[in-house]
Parts: C-alpha cells; sequence; structure tokens
C-alpha cells in the first residue's frame, strides 16, 4: 500500500502515529494503543524504495552517516507529518506523527490558566518537558499561538522539523527549520539573537552550548520557551545545570534561578471511555521562594513548594491527575501508577 494512502488511512482513524517496519505489517498508533492496519508486511524492497522517494536529498548523506533523519512531509489534503526514517538491525524502519492542520487553543487542551500567564512574560525561560509522544510540540504551539492572536511580537522558532505552521496574526512570525534554514539549534539561536526577536522558539535544547545560549538569551530581554525529555520540574533544573562542568555549576545554579520563569511537566493518558487522550500536567513557576530554592542547592525542596503552591498557579502531576479523576475524565486504572500519596 503507497505511504499516502496508509497516512490518509491513519488521518481518518484518528490515530496520532505510523509506524513502518522491515518484515512488519503497518501498525499505527490510535489513542496510546498500538494496532496492525493489515497483515501485509513492509519487505525489505519496498522500505528501501519508500524512503528513498521520500527522504529529501538534502538529508540523504545525513541518513547514511548517522542511520536517521528527521524531516516534515505532506500528503494532497494538505495534512502534515513529522517523519523520523532510522536504520535498526540493518534494515529500515519510518515513524509519522500526524500535525493536525489547526492550532488548538490552550483551553481546548484542558491547560490551566498558568500558560496563559507564562506566554504573557515579557523575558525569561518557559520549559515545557515530558517523556516523547506527550504533547509538548502541540502545547507549545498553542502557547505561541496565545501570543501572535494578543500581542505585537515577533517570534523566530527553531525546529527540527517544523510542525504546526503558524500565519502571523498581531505579531510577525519567521519559522526556520534545522537543517534547511539553520544548520542546526546552536547556530540558528546565536544568530536569531541578530534577528531583533522578541519570543524565541528552541524546539529543543540538546547540548551544554545550546542551553548556555538559551540562558543568555532569556537574560538579555528575549521570552525563550524551549524543551527537554525530562519527567518533572525538579529534574528538569538538575539535568540543566548537571550538563556543566562543576566549576561552571554555582554561577549557572545562579543564572537558572534569574530566567527561570516556569516549568511545564505534561503526560497524556487515555480519556475515559477510551475516545482521545488528555493531558496532565506539573507546574513550576517563578516566586521569592523558588529563585531561593534553586540558588541555594535545595531542588529536592521544590516538590513540597509545589503541593503547598496552588494559589501561585502551581501543582505537581498527581495533583493534576487527581482532579482529573474527580472530574471522570480519565479512569484509575490508568492513572494509578503516577499518583503519589500525600499530595492532593
Amino acid at each position: 500500500m503507497p505511504l499516502d494512502a496508509l497516512l490518509h488511512t491513519i488521518q481518518k482513524m484518528g490515530a496520532s502515529d505510523l509506524h513502518l517496519s522491515t518484515e512488519l505489517p503497518p501498525t499505527c498508533r490510535v489513542d496510546g494503543t498500538l494496532k496492525n492496519l493489515h497483515d501485509e508486511v513492509m519487505t525489505e524492497k519496498m522500505m528501501d524504495e519508500l524512503i528513498q522517494h521520500i527522504l529529501p536529498s538534502n538529508l540523504y548523506d545525513h541518513f547514511k552517516d548517522y542511520g536517521d533523519a528527521d524531516f516534515s512531509y505532506e500528503i494532497s489534503d494538505g495534512t502534515r507529518f513529522r517523519m523520523n526514517v532510522y536504520q535498526q538491525r540493518g534494515t529500515k524502519s519510518l515513524a509519522a506523527r500526524v500535525i493536525p492542520n489547526k492550532i488548538p487553543k490552550l483551553e481546548a487542551l484542558n491547560m490551566p490558566s498558568t500558560l496563559v500567564n507564562l506566554a504573557k512574560k515579557p523575558h525569561g525561560l518557559v520549559l515545557v518537558t515530558g517523556p516523547t509522544g506527550s504533547g509538548k510540540s502541540t502545547t507549545l504551539a498553542s502557547m505561541i499561538d496565545y501570543i501572535n492572536t494578543h500581542h505585537n511580537r515577533h517570534i523566530i522558532t527553531l525546529e527540527d522539523p517544523i510542525e504546526y505552521e503558524h500565519e502571523s496574526k498581531r505579531s510577525l512570525i519567521n519559522q526556520r527549520e534545522i537543517g534547511i534554514d539553520a544548520k542546526n539549534f546552536l547556530t540558528g539561536l546565536r544568530a536569531s539573537l541578530r534577528q531583533d526577536p522578541d519570543v524565541i522558539l528552541l524546539g529543543e535544547m540538546r547540548d551544554l552550548e545550546t542551553i548556555s545560549t538559551a540562558l543568555t538569551a532569556a537574560e538579555t530581554g528575549h521570552l525563550v520557551f524551549a524543551t527537554l525529555h525530562t519527567s518533572s520540574a525538579k529534574t528538569t533544573i538538575d539535568r540543566i545545570i548537571d550538563i556543566f562542568p562543576a566549576e561552571q555549576q554555582r554561577q549557572i545554579r545562579i543564572q537558572v534561578a534569574n530566567v527561570l520563569q516556569g516549568i511545564v511537566s505534561q503526560r497524556l493518558f487515555p480519556k475515559a471511555g477510551g475516545k482521545g487522550r488528555i493531558a496532565a500536567t506539573e507546574i513550576l513557576v517563578r516566586t521569592p521562594a523558588i529563585i531561593n530554592l534553586i540558588r541555594n542547592e535545595k531542588v529536592e525542596q521544590i516538590q513540597n513548594m509545589m503541593m503547598t503552591g496552588r494559589k501561585d498557579g502551581m501543582h505537581t502531576l498527581s495533583m493534576a491527575i487527581r482532579d482529573l479523576l474527580q472530574k471522570k475524565l480519565v479512569d484509575y486504572d490508568t492513572v494509578s501508577a503516577y499518583l503519589v500519596e500525600g499530595e492532593y
């Protein structure tokens, strides 16, 4: 079955992802569950021809050298997909993520109003974290769309690849794709500082130099949004500081305390009834107490501060899940592993 036909099929099914691997049938993910589309397997020849056909020419050498490549792909009805082709056990595989045509509003995502408050900040660093497939890109796109709708800003995004396509509304938006418009996140971020931005969206903070430059950008009057693959506010702060050499960590700790506006960690859970998924969040926001904990190397106390910080817009993941249970939006069996006793 041609790739476009498979992508049309999963779109109609409401699936989020398509997986193709040699000697296995096409598989999709619907509401978090993997399902085979049919019994016919993808042969090695089919996978070779498919990837050779869709892989952009500028990424061929990268794929050959590193064994994977990211790019975007569009089918005839205008639906776009985030593609990753990769090698496993000497054969080729593909993962495709559906990118909805319409950017959802924060309210439609069941996101707390704290995210609107973070989007209104004039400068600083806002991090959206969580495992792969937890909805980070959608949350960030919604926050950028809020700024675009309500504020007069120059927004530059650095993405690998570009997922949601924004149209300039009240703001001016320029979207740059890594590998096409910029060599990598670091060079794109450094260049963006010479492009008069008010807001910078950094698709991922992958290394020490990129994190350092992002902190400097936030420190010099820009509002910087970025993602990390971390599971909580505490581990996010630890990850940023620990990537630096020991002799730099005290200075970086002070810098993080000075620029951090908030951390949104999230996970997606199946909705009660099994149709669709919903996000549960853990939110840390900037307060004098949080700043002091970061500066004084007491990050382990942040969890307790979030538990008692609802008036400031903070809560833990467990608290958010209990709210979803109370509203009967999720089933206990699907979320029980993430509940922590005493966090209400």
